[in-house]
């Protein structure tokens, strides 16, 4: 949640963000309003309370007469007291409720607008040229089946759509990705971290995903949990009603686990193969920091997205994702997309976001310098999202022959196999 102290000196600027996400304005003025009531339903109760104490010490000490007067204003300021204990609570209720369906401000660099209004920031790599090199490229379902790797027709069959099966080739490359994911943020100083995939509603909406993300997340209603659409989720919640020490930050860690989306509102897009579905596994930095080293932070996780991609020797762009685009919990966020040739456009791979304080004034994680306690800030960014980095890899390195040239940088991870060669039928 945003700060209220934000809110209440620079409305402007909260309204101006809700405006460039495309979100409801109103809410700012509600709950501004209702902040004011909750304040001042605060003061009432303190006052009356105090009347009450005072009242207190004055009966034993009172005249018969004089106590009889009192016990009458006493009744009186019991019943005042409780009605304003309820109205304080229900105040209090109403403006956390509203503070909820608040996004986070924007930084002020985001570009405004929808979808589509991103800025290309870099590209990296040598979009290849089928044509000059004398054959069509495939796509990743067609090569993906010749190599035994993809199996979407059983998985269709035991699960429905969108889920799948890696076989043969096809797990061990998952696994080769997910390995040397691992290492490589091991090396730059993350804790790897094994995640739960089921979480407490707290931890859901402490990370802002039961708001405008609701309708993508599967919620088992029997046993009121959430599965996770990342680890994120249970990465951000390990801190939760935690103080940090500040020489203790940075904390990062590397999680990886599996991640389940309900993809509503995305039918009829990306319905082959495994680029969109519903459960895929993915590897996951995270980054609790002193608010003062936000910024530098996310372009660090950033850079570490580029390491991998350039590792996996796959052409992509980075963009600053527009202000409609964004998730509830960020301020700004960077996606690397991949080019995908059979698409003949770059698609999202990994993303960076700049949280600031959002979701840990939500999960109530501090940090104290000397004798100040304070929200710190946290930031995630995505190495390696399993699919659609398979995707990518058998789309840009396949041969004219179907088979798959492995990136130097796996191919410890994969026996020291050089070419990922079709299955003989």
């Amino acid at each position: 949640m945003i700060d209220l102290r934000l809110l209440r000196e620079d409305p402007d600027r909260v309204r101006a963000s809700q405006r460039a996400r495309g979100e409801d304005v109103a809410l700012v003025d509600a709950l501004l309003s209702a902040d004011e009531l909750r304040r001042s339903s605060g003061v009432r109760f303190d006052e009356l309370r105090s009347e009450q104490k005072s009242l207190g010490k004055l009966i034993p000490k009172a005249t018969p007469e004089e106590r009889a007067e009192l016990l009458r204003t006493a009744d009186r300021l019991k019943a005042e007291v409780k009605a304003a204990d309820v109205a304080r609570d229900e105040a209090d209720a109403e403006a956390k409720r509203l503070l909820l369906q608040l996004g986070n401000v924007v930084h002020e660099d985001v570009p405004v607008g929808g979808e589509e209004d991103f800025v290309v920031l870099e590209t990296h790599g040598t979009v290849r040229d089928f044509g000059a090199e004398g054959f069509e490229p495939k796509d990743h379902l067609e090569l993906g089946e010749a190599l035994g790797a993809i199996d979407m027709e059983r998985g269709a069959k035991v699960s429905g759509s969108r889920f799948y099966y890696l076989t043969g080739v096809g797990a061990l490359l998952e696994l080769a990705l997910v390995n040397a994911a691992i290492a490589q943020a091991t090396e730059a100083g993350f804790v790897p971290m094994l995640t739960p995939a089921l979480v407490r509603p707290r931890a859901m909406e402490g990370t802002g995903f039961l708001g405008q993300a609701a309708e993508n997340v599967y919620h088992l209603e029997k046993d009121d949990y959430y599965l996770v659409g990342t680890s994120e989720v249970p990465l951000a919640a390990y801190h939760m009603d935690e103080i940090i020490d500040a020489d203790k930050l940075p904390l990062r860690y590397a999680g990886f686990s599996p991640c389940f989306r309900r993809e509503a509102g995305t039918y009829g897009k990306d319905t082959r193969g495994i680029f969109r579905v519903h459960q895929f596994d993915k590897v996951e930095m995270f980054s609790y920091v002193d608010p003062a080293d936000a910024e530098a932070e996310h372009r660090r996780l950033l850079d570490w997205e580029k390491q991998w991609l350039t590792g996996l020797e796959l052409p992509f762009q980075v963009i600053d994702v527009a202000t409609g685009d964004l998730g509830a919990s960020a301020s700004r966020k960077f996606d690397c997309e991949a080019w995908i040739p059979t698409q003949g456009k770059y698609r999202e791979l990994t993303s960076a976001s700049n949280c600031d304080g959002f979701q840990a004034r939500r999960l109530s994680v501090r940090m104290r310098d000397g004798k100040k306690v304070q929200p710190l800030a946290t930031l995630n960014g995505t190495l390696c999202a399993v699919p659609r980095t398979i995707v990518a890899i058998l789309e840009n390195h396949q041969l004219p022959d179907g088979s798959v040239r492995v990136p130097e940088v796996l191919r410890p991870y994969l026996g020291g196999r050089e070419v990922l060669k079709p299955v003989s039928t």
